[in-house]
């Protein structure tokens, strides 16, 4: 477990040197799986239990929004008050902006809703702005809920329950990268907009 949390923070730290324009830090990372394979990680990785993911800069992966993406992204955000660019980074890490995309526990779409937490928002998770819209939704209860980005997060990702439970971000190793990563998104996309000014 320590050697993923290692692991990510130089890959931060290498995304973190991208965003604001210095070269990237040349790093190596080696994982071992339990089956004893070993991989070498040279580019920002994100680390969990499904493996290793590797993470694109906000401006690349922008690039690769479908516009239809990024227009119901911006439509929800401003619906529900919550900033484009958190609602942006959420769909990016739930699922690379695929509306095809269906996890091993049934979450659904752009914003990987489950089949229940969709029907309670009374949306359609299968139908793009629907989708969208759902998520943007749970993200507004959840920064309404505890007044913080860093718990809202914790809570789309592991429910609100274990944020309560725990007081905080909940001590699993999935919830812990999935908050960093996002927040290490939202830092790079604030650094390059400031650098863009």
């Amino acid at each position: 477990m320590a050697r993923q949390g290692r692991s990510l923070s130089v890959s931060v730290a290498a995304l973190g040197l991208l965003a604001v324009g210095a070269a990237p830090a040349a790093a190596q990372v080696l994982t071992i799986g339990d089956d004893g394979s070993v991989t070498t990680v040279s580019a920002p990785s994100i680390f969990t239990d499904a493996g290793v993911q590797p993470i694109a800069p906000p401006a690349e992966a922008a690039r690769f929004a479908p516009a239809e993406v990024a227009r119901a992204i911006e439509e929800s955000a401003a619906r529900h008050a919550v900033p484009t660019s958190l609602v942006e980074a959420v769909a990016w890490q739930e699922s690379r902006f695929n509306q095809a995309a269906v996890s091993r526990k049934g979450a659904r779409g752009v914003m990987q809703l489950l089949p229940k937490t969709a029907s309670d928002l009374g949306v359609d998770s299968s139908d793009l702005k629907s989708n969208v819209d759902g998520g943007a939704a749970y993200l507004a209860q959840m920064m309404r809920r505890f007044g913080d980005v860093k718990l809202a997060l914790a809570a789309y990702n592991a429910g609100p329950d274990a944020v309560v439970r725990y007081g905080g971000v909940p001590p699993f190793a999935e919830t812990q990268t999935y908050v960093r990563a996002i927040l290490a998104r939202l830092a790079a996309a604030s650094a390059l907009g400031a650098s863009a000014e």
